[in-house]
């Protein structure tokens, strides 16, 4: 049974709605930190709660970092599942194109970060920031300017960004992974096989889900290993098929009652709090005069448009994948320069992958990469859903097609031609 657009169209609200939070508190952040009250700030930042006992006496920016944002893994994992069994990546044609797509995003950028950046200190880590595309932000750009385009493109976005995520999870889980303790990977282990379990049975009392999510967390983050990875790993095992007379699987049910959740305040908390960097001309001439910021900002804004758009290209070409329904190479285009909008998870592994200085100038080029992506793909989608509007006007009415302005050439929008 295919997806309802229904069910997009609520993902895309609320996505929506978190971006535009997320930019109030992007905004608050530097603004705070740069202002006379920057000391309190970076007092409340480092600011440290909680016991001693496993390692969890943690600064409010980790707790931030490692708590708040594992609620967000966890519904990307519940989306990431949902989309591998019932979703559109459950369907291979429609899969290949998205799944491609991601990758080539993936691994352009890390290539043009390295090479941008190759023998400077710290780009053995930071060759992994501009790998990743923030969801939020990106579908919020979306809706608000490409209103015309046909669903596919949400469609393709949303499933490019799914993958991108799975992809910016194994980063993390391989790059920044510091000791390993064999006791907590076990406790780990045997908490989430007892989800599974539960699962399995049908088991739906949160009295046993909540506990055993907050034992998961603990041991992934006393394991060594980044404690978002503990969201994921739950969201992936809940059960996203609804068995009979069910009125939602508890994947969708969790979905519903978190996202909101995630989306308007666990993910603009933790930009509050990792977002406020220093702005005066120093800082920002430094961005563009130093070697590993300025890989990052390759990264992102040249490396994710080659990525995305070349692999997908040449996915096409190959036969081995088929252009979204009623989307032309123009519209992948613009789609691949808002994949340049890195932000949440690449501010998380600048953090994670340099220290304090090194990393101020990385989240710099991040919330630069990712103004500059936003701006220039709203551009783009823009002219792209008044190309859509025209067409489909012309279609309604019966009338001759006319050549936009701009020498566009008449046509349905996915002609071959770039």
């Amino acid at each position: 049974m295919s997806r309802p657009l229904s069910e997009f169209a609520r993902y895309l609200r609320t996505e929506t709605t978190g971006g535009l939070i997320l930019l109030g508190a992007t905004a608050a952040a530097l603004l705070w930190a740069n202002s006379p009250l920057r000391d309190s700030y970076h007092a409340l930042r480092g600011f440290r709660l909680g016991p001693e006992f496993l390692h969890l006496n943690l600064t409010v920016g980790d707790w931030a970092k490692d708590g708040l944002l594992a609620l967000f893994f966890f519904v990307a994992g519940l989306e990431l599942k949902r989309e591998l069994v019932v979703g559109e990546l459950s369907r291979f044609k429609q899969a290949v194109l998205p799944i491609v797509a991601a990758i080539g995003g993936m691994v352009v950028p890390a290539v043009v970060a390295l090479a941008v950046g190759w023998g400077t200190p710290g780009i053995e880590r930071a060759w992994a920031i501009p790998v990743a595309t923030d969801i939020a932000f990106a579908l919020g750009v979306l809706a608000l300017t490409a209103s015309n385009l046909p669903s596919s493109a949400r469609v393709f976005l949303l499933s490019l960004a799914v993958v991108d995520d799975l992809g910016a999870i194994i980063v993390i889980a391989v790059l920044f992974t510091t000791g390993f303790d064999l006791v907590a990977v076990a406790v780990a282990v045997v908490a989430l096989a007892l989800y599974a379990f539960l699962q399995h049975r049908r088991v739906r009392t949160p009295w046993l889900y909540v506990p055993l999510a907050l034992i998961t967390w603990v041991a992934v983050h006393s394991a060594g290993i980044h404690a978002t990875i503990a969201g994921v790993a739950l969201g992936l095992l809940t059960r996203v098929r609804g068995d009979e007379g069910e009125a939602e699987a508890p994947a969708l049910r969790l979905e519903h009652r978190l996202q909101p959740w995630s989306a308007a305040v666990a993910v603009p908390l933790f930009a509050l709090f990792a977002a406020g960097i220093s702005v005066d001309a120093d800082a920002l001439g430094a961005v563009f005069t130093t070697a590993l910021p300025l890989a990052v900002l390759a990264g992102l804004l040249v490396g994710k448009v080659v990525g995305i758009l070349g692999a997908s290209l040449l996915a096409v070409k190959l036969r081995v994948a088929e252009k979204p329904r009623g989307m032309g190479w123009r519209d992948l285009a613009a789609l691949s320069v808002l994949g340049g909008v890195g932000f949440t998870v690449s501010l998380l592994i600048a953090e994670l992958a340099l220290p304090d200085e090194a990393s101020e100038l990385a989240k710099a080029a991040v919330l630069i990469a990712s103004a500059g992506a936003s701006l220039l793909a709203a551009a783009l989608l823009l002219r792209r859903s008044k190309v859509h509007a025209r067409i489909a006007d012309t279609a309604s009415s019966g009338a001759e097609p006319q050549t936009p302005a701009g020498g566009e050439p008449p046509g349905p929008p996915n002609s071959d031609t770039l």
